[in-house]
């Protein structure tokens, strides 16, 4: 995927498209692709898979095999977000497995230009997440390598953690860093993000909004959750905009 293949950056006045992407780690593990096909048929965007190593992170989750067995139950996207150390040896097996989007940690990858300029010789879409203390300077130098940026709201590893309101500040840092960018980069947030914070998160500058344990306790259903957080963050992006017009 090649910066010239992106799309054109959304002027000060438009809406991107906001992206609801749920997390499968609250999903029943027995029932991975049917939990995907009720995602997709819920109407989200793409699916993450947190995969964990037991090192960078506690907990240990899902492999490429995993993944590569859901994968021809729906057509939505996937997303691998690699919570690992030393990912670049278990890249390839993620997007053959049938990831579109590689999100890996900056505070894992020795050489981050390398890693990223390789998931996209493989095809696939290159992001990086910023553990909460992580400046986000440290990705200054590879913007014209990412398809997306993740600005963690809670620390990695483990869900149903409390949303870490202090991140938007450094979520509005980012959007604007990454509107100095020659293409469009989405930006993502990922940790507690439910209808109560949501408008938050996409106020600050997100347009692609990770939930989990909130999307699957819904009372409604996920379908209602998902049309829920995505007018939420609609309505606060167009107020954002409108605050700075």
């Amino acid at each position: 995927m090649s910066v010239e293949h992106l799309p054109p950056a959304p002027s000060n006045t438009e809406i991107p498209a906001i992206k609801i992407v749920p997390s499968v780690l609250p999903a029943d593990f027995a029932r991975l692709a049917d939990e995907c096909v009720a995602l997709e048929d819920a109407g989200v965007d793409r699916i993450q898979w947190d995969v964990m190593d037991g090192r960078f992170v506690p907990n240990l989750t899902f492999g490429a095999d995993v993944i590569a067995s859901c994968r021809s139950a729906v057509s939505v996207p996937f997303e691998a977000h690699m919570m690992i150390e030393e990912p670049d040896h278990l890249i390839p097996s993620f997007i053959e497995a049938g990831c579109q989007l590689i999100i890996v940690h900056a505070e894992t990858c020795t050489h981050l230009h390398r890693t990223l300029a390789m998931i996209r010789e493989l095809g696939a879409g290159a992001a990086v997440a910023l553990n909460p203390h992580t400046p986000i300077e440290t990705v200054a130098s590879v913007t014209d390598l990412l398809d997306m940026l993740l600005v963690m709201t809670v620390n990695p590893g483990f869900g149903g953690q409390a949303y870490i309101a202090s991140m938007e500040p450094k979520v509005a840092a980012a959007r604007a860093m990454l509107d100095q960018a020659d293409h469009w980069i989405d930006l993502e947030v990922d940790g507690g993000i439910s209808s109560s914070t949501v408008g938050g998160a996409a106020g600050a500058g997100a347009n692609v909004l990770i939930s989990g344990s909130w999307m699957f306790k819904h009372a409604d259903g996920k379908a209602a959750a998902v049309s829920e957080l995505r007018t939420l963050a609609t309505t606060a992006w167009g107020d954002r905009v409108a605050a700075a017009s």
